[in-house]
Formats: structure tokens, sequence, C-alpha cells
């Protein structure tokens, strides 16, 4: 059973930036960062193979966060930079697989953790 833990959220002003972590049993797949405001449904935000160290990030944040693995620590890495209010949601991560190319839709991945706020004001 792979257990997700998720922590660093917290709330910020347009601009600012927070670390987010995964800790947890490293999934030997895909981890994956996922985002979820009031009334809407669950976005990918990043993702990154852990057996390659490939990752990639969503458009509407590419430039501003970063996704990272540290494999002894088991701990995946969202870092967020130039938090804009429109990133205000609940951040989920994820771990699925295996892929050929590991992938951003929320039914492909079948371990969750519990979500931590993420509040941007302007």
């Amino acid at each position: 059973q792979v257990q997700l833990v998720e922590s660093g959220g917290g709330s910020v002003q347009a601009g600012g930036s927070l670390r987010l972590s995964c800790a947890g049993s490293t999934y030997p797949y895909c981890m994956a960062w996922f985002h979820q405001a009031p009334g809407k449904e669950r976005e990918g935000v990043a993702v990154i193979s852990t057996l390659y160290g490939d990752s990639y990030v969503t458009d509407s944040v590419k430039g501003r966060f970063t996704i990272s693995l540290d494999n002894a620590k088991n701990t995946v890495y969202l870092q967020m930079n130039n938090l804009k209010p429109e990133d205000t949601a609940i951040y989920y991560c994820a771990a699925g697989g295996p892929y050929t190319r590991c992938p951003l839709r929320a039914d492909d991945y079948y371990y969750w953790g519990q979500g931590t706020q993420v509040t941007v004001s302007s």
C-alpha cells in the first residue's frame, strides 16, 4: 500500500513562493501533483517519472512551478514561485503507473494524499 502525505501549503500574497512536499513510500513509476479549486475539477499540474527523472508541468504553471524528486528521502517536491490568486486550490500528490509517458489525468492515478491548501491573495 502506497501512503502519501502532503505538507507545505499555506497562505501567501501574489508573487510569493511555497514549496510543497509529498512524503512516503515512493511509487516506482509516476508521481504527480494535482490541484482542485472550489467548484472545479481536479487538474494535473506537474508529473515526474521516478525511474527516469523525466518531468513536465502544465502550460498554466510553466516557468513558475518545478517538480523534483529525492529518492533517498522518498519525497516529491513542488516548488511554486510567482504565485497568482488563480493558483488557489487544494493540492494533491498522487502515484500511478507504469506508463510509457507519465500522464496528467487524475483517472490514471491510484494513490492519493489527503491534500494541502494553498491560498494566494492579491
